[in-house]
């Protein structure tokens, strides 16, 4: 592709607004462009990119035995109230009515679609397994839409869904979808890493997270490096201490703490470890009972050093949907207001929740219940009754022991790309979708479902692929692989017959690439390409010509290279070659 017939339109600064450095380096490189909250317009040269990542994900997906098919974006509201998700997704499902007042939706993504698709199309269990995906525009109304396309509202996922007759072939897909997932990930030319996950709003069993390492990722994930062991830190579970309860060493006794509410400023002004402070969080069921002896609250208790999982309180039987408590009724609970509340005195209708590391702690320090005080010294058993419960309510931290005995876990930071769900038989019940088995008894299908998030993936990349130049694409993905430039093209007709020839040599080899022959000084052109990160460049001018020479360089190496001219061709290709083989993997 020649420069000059295609569509190349950077900038110098990113709009104020742009946050992460995908962000930003999209805008000015002139890969999308903004035209709403949260939606952007793909330009000629972010769509190369994202036709480049579809191509990967669609002959990984082909290879692998499923089989595209494509659904509407629009979805009727009958088969989101059949299958109960109209009402539990939330404001981020788009709700619209069409001019008969029938509802609809903008899909999110499409488990209701294609599991009316099986329950009319597939009726036999000689039809199964079946493995249905699509490459398709997706829509979900963001409270906050932020950082470009990695938050944004509308984008474009590959979602697939298979259908089997029992779980044991279910098991076999998703292990097949893994095992897929990883190559396309690593046929990207990125480092990543699967974790175990939560299922969230999707629902159904086992579900498994593919990660791009960047620190600049929302999701945290905690490994252990002496083991295969990884999870969403959403799912890690904090394993109980070993450690018995130590026996009470002193007194209970009241602290003055005017003015301190928080943990961090309490253990400060008595000297002791965060560790020692016991914090308490007050929820409230959303769905409470109506019954009078019903708790009013449920006080969650950690240590201070330890952060609440909102992902595993909803684990708690009673509190699967839950709210924080307002001012107004920590205080007709408690008789305080936030800040100084805790465990010791609390009423009946108080149900107390001891994470496992504060259940092992004695000696600690927790407020009150009464403004401006604090207690020391508490201890269960002695100064409050044992907790009515005790749980894994918490994050896990760098130095905790990995759940399977291997060492201590480590945290990184990570952007999700892809996730697998097994589903079980949730959608089929809900919208009683069944075919008949050897048998001839019309049974529920077991189910499967696998995301890839497309166009993240590219703002993914770049958070993963960077330098202060500009972006540094993985081989793949980048949008041309090879850039060619003549300085003075249009003014020398030796330097563009050589650039010419050059570009037709690896044009014949079946190279993409671009021929960047603009009419703009040689420092504006090489400045461009550097913030497009083409991955190979190769400079073309008077002088090297002179002595039989064209500059290679690499968009990762420090400095360019002198090879002959006649033997650009082979270098480029060998260059090219070795990038591929290098590729990338999960780690």
């Amino acid at each position: 592709m020649r420069a000059s017939r295609f569509f190349i339109s950077t900038l110098k600064e990113a709009p104020s607004e742009a946050e992460l450095v995908s962000h930003r380096l999209m805008l000015r490189a002139g890969l999308i462009r903004r035209l709403a909250g949260g939606i952007y317009s793909w330009m000629p040269l972010g769509l190369r990119v994202v036709r480049k990542v579809e191509a990967i994900v669609r002959e990984e997906m082909n290879r692998a035995g499923a089989i595209e098919l494509s659904m509407p974006v629009v979805q009727p509201a009958e088969l989101w109230q059949e299958s109960g998700r109209w009402q539990a997704y939330g404001p981020e499902l788009l709700r619209f009515s069409d001019r008969h007042d029938r509802e609809f939706v903008m899909q999110p993504t499409s488990e209701e679609v294609i599991t009316d698709i099986a329950r009319n199309e597939l009726r036999s269990y000689r039809q199964l397994p079946v493995h249905f995906y699509q490459i398709q525009t997706k829509f979900r109304d963001e409270r906050r839409p932020r950082f470009g396309v990695m938050r944004g509202r509308e984008f474009v996922m590959k979602d697939g869904y298979s259908f089997h007759a029992d779980h044991a072939d279910l098991v076999r897909e998703y292990q097949n979808m893994h095992d897929t997932y990883c190559r396309i990930f690593t046929r990207l030319g990125l480092r990543f890493r699967p974790v175990a996950a939560d299922t969230g709003s999707i629902g159904g069993t086992g579900s498994h997270e593919f990660h791009v390492l960047a620190d600049s990722g929302e999701d945290s994930i905690a490994w252990c490096p002496a083991s295969d062991y990884a999870a969403n830190v959403e799912l890690a579970e904090a394993v109980a201490p070993r450690a018995a309860r130590p026996a009470a060493g002193h007194p209970m006794s009241r602290v003055d703490t005017p003015g301190l509410t928080r943990c961090e400023d309490v253990a400060s002004h008595l000297g002791i470890e965060l560790a020692q402070m016991v914090k308490a969080i007050a929820l409230v069921p959303v769905a409470a009972s109506a019954q009078t002896d019903a708790p009013a609250i449920w006080l969650l208790l950690l240590r201070g050093d330890h952060a609440l999982n909102e992902i595993k309180a909803q684990k708690l039987a009673g509190l699967e949907n839950f709210r924080f408590a307002s001012d107004g009724e920590i205080v007709a609970a408690l008789g305080c207001r936030p800040g100084y509340i805790g465990p010791v005195g609390v009423g009946p209708r108080v149900r107390v929740i001891a994470d496992r590391a504060v259940a092992v702690t004695a000696d600690f320090v927790c407020g009150a219940n009464t403004e401006n005080t604090h207690l020391g010294g508490v201890n269960w058993g002695r100064d409050l009754p044992e907790p009515h419960e005790i749980a894994d309510i918490r994050n896990v931290v760098a130095g905790d022991a990995s759940p399977d005995g291997a060492g201590p876990l480590l945290i990184q930071r990570g952007i999700e790309v892809g996730h697998i769900f097994q589903l079980r038989r949730k959608y089929a019940q809900a919208l009683k979708a069944t075919f008949l088995d050897v048998a001839g008894k019309a049974t529920e299908f077991e189910m499967g479902c696998y995301g890839i998030g497309i166009t993240r993936i590219v703002a993914a990349a770049i958070e993963q692929n960077h330098d202060e130049r500009g972006i540094v694409w993985p081989d793949p993905i980048a949008p041309f692989r090879v850039a060619i430039t003549g300085l003075g093209y249009r003014r020398s007709e030796r330097v563009r017959a050589a650039t010419d020839a050059l570009y037709e040599q690896l044009l014949a080899q079946g190279i993409d690439v671009l021929l960047d022959d603009r009419d703009e000084r040689p420092g504006v052109i090489l400045t461009d390409l550097e913030l497009l990160g083409i991955p190979h460049r190769v400079v073309i001018g008077e002088r090297g010509l002179a002595a039989g020479q064209v500059e290679y360089q690499a968009r990762s190496a420090s400095a360019p290279a002198l090879v002959p001219l006649e033997e650009a061709c082979k270098v480029i290709v060998e260059a090219l070659a070795r990038s591929v083989n290098s590729g990338a993997a999960a780690v």
